[in-house]
């Protein structure tokens, strides 16, 4: 039978991100995939990271900025891009209008999985 989502948990986080999720371990329990709708504010930015989890992360409106090894990558609204785990990557959100974006993750963020940078 199909699981209804009637609607996400939100997590607020230091900076005045705000992530909506809706399917993974704090809304639905679910340790195999996470969705959710992030709210990043202009300026906000995150330690790197090498996370044990792959994540695609789907742009909604502003521009996501990605920091990789050996690069960064802008990420328009209405592009996405794919960070695999073992990857060190920084996520961040430089312009003017911040940035709304779905991000997935397989298996399921977790802040014991993710590995920032201290």
């Amino acid at each position: 039978m199909p699981k209804w989502i009637a609607s996400p948990t939100t997590i607020p986080v230091p900076g005045g991100k705000r992530i909506d999720e809706f399917a993974g371990r704090v809304n639905t329990g679910d340790p195999r995939l996470s969705i959710a709708h992030m709210h990043s504010p202009p300026g906000w930015s995150e330690p790197g990271q090498r996370p044990e989890f792959d994540e695609w992360t789907l742009v909604l409106r502003g521009m996501m900025r990605v920091e990789y090894q050996g690069g960064v990558r802008d990420v328009a609204a209405g592009e996405a891009i794919l960070t695999e785990a073992g990857e060190w990557i920084r996520y961040s959100t430089p312009g003017p209008e911040g940035c709304d974006y779905i991000a997935v993750c397989l298996p399921a963020f977790s802040i014991d999985t993710v590995h920032r940078d201290r």
